[in-house]
């Protein structure tokens, strides 16, 4: 029964082209930049060829980043504000300064991710070419 649920020969690892994506690297081959600019997909790669111009990140990673750190800051300001109390006003500056930190880092980052995805599950025509 295993042999007739076989992944195809030419199937696209998902977690490695996930990895890729993290590092800002070409989901096929991990070596050229995904990215030029801040949030800007190369239309190819420039060290294997892949075309990456049929991406359609659009909100997805900015929903992926804005879930995290709310889910990463909101138990650290209640325990920062149980453990020390200090004044609000030093709080919000603090937190409001990490939250800013936190998501400059992580938006990059989750649209390498999620460009990656859509080439490993060949969407937005990703799977139309020869080049995987």
């Amino acid at each position: 029964m295993t042999d007739t649920l076989a992944l195809p020969e030419d199937d696209r690892p998902v977690r490695p082209a996930m990895w890729r994506g993290w590092r800002m690297r070409c989901p096929n081959c991990g070596e050229g930049r995904l990215l030029h600019g801040y949030l800007k997909v190369n239309d190819r790669c420039s060290a294997c060829g892949e075309d990456l111009h049929h991406q359609r990140a659009d909100d997805g990673p900015a929903y992926m980043t804005i879930l995290i750190v709310g889910h990463l800051m909101a138990p650290m300001i209640m325990w920062a504000f149980v453990k020390f109390r200090p004044d609000p006003l030093v709080l919000s500056a603090v937190f409001a300064i990490g939250c800013v930190a936190l998501s400059l880092f992580l938006l990059p980052r989750m649209k390498g991710v999620l460009v990656a995805i859509q080439w490993a599950k060949r969407m937005h025509g990703f799977g139309a070419d020869s080049n995987g």
